[in-house]
């Protein structure tokens, strides 16, 4: 499966899974961690669950299985680390406080289709005036 295969199914099954504010970071060119970290957030402890498990079932169903997983028994930040692709399902407080997208603001920011056509933005990123 080639990366943007993965990065496709993750970003899928998180908006199957009704994530919201969901981003998606090309690293590319700028860590060995990873070429992608798909960011997005749940309202709950059992949203944040239901979304890294929909993202877990559906890269199986694809032969694909998490190299890592982190978080989830206190669902407040999942990370489900699948080597390439990185997927960070977070609680609304934990993704402000921790500021991801800030964090890597040189990144380009690629937002979900949902979010582009619904309006909503994250308030990072270039199109948000950063970079």
């Amino acid at each position: 499966m080639t990366t943007e295969q993965k990065l496709q199914a993750v970003i899928r099954a998180a908006e199957d899974a009704k994530a919201e504010r969901i981003n998606t970071l090309d690293l590319r060119g700028k860590t060995l961690i990873a070429d992608y970290f798909v960011v997005c957030s749940g309202n709950s402890d059992v949203h944040i669950r239901s979304i890294a498990d929909k993202i877990q079932e559906s890269l199986r169903e694809l032969g694909e299985l998490a190299e890592r997983v982190e978080g989830y028994r206190e669902a407040t930040w999942v990370l489900l680390d699948y080597g390439d692709v990185i997927a960070h399902v977070m609680r609304q407080e934990q993704r402000e406080y921790y500021g991801l997208e800030t964090f890597w603001q040189n990144a380009p920011l690629i937002e979900s289709l949902r979010e582009r056509k619904h309006g909503t933005r994250s308030g990072a990123g270039p199109e948000a005036g950063g970079s």
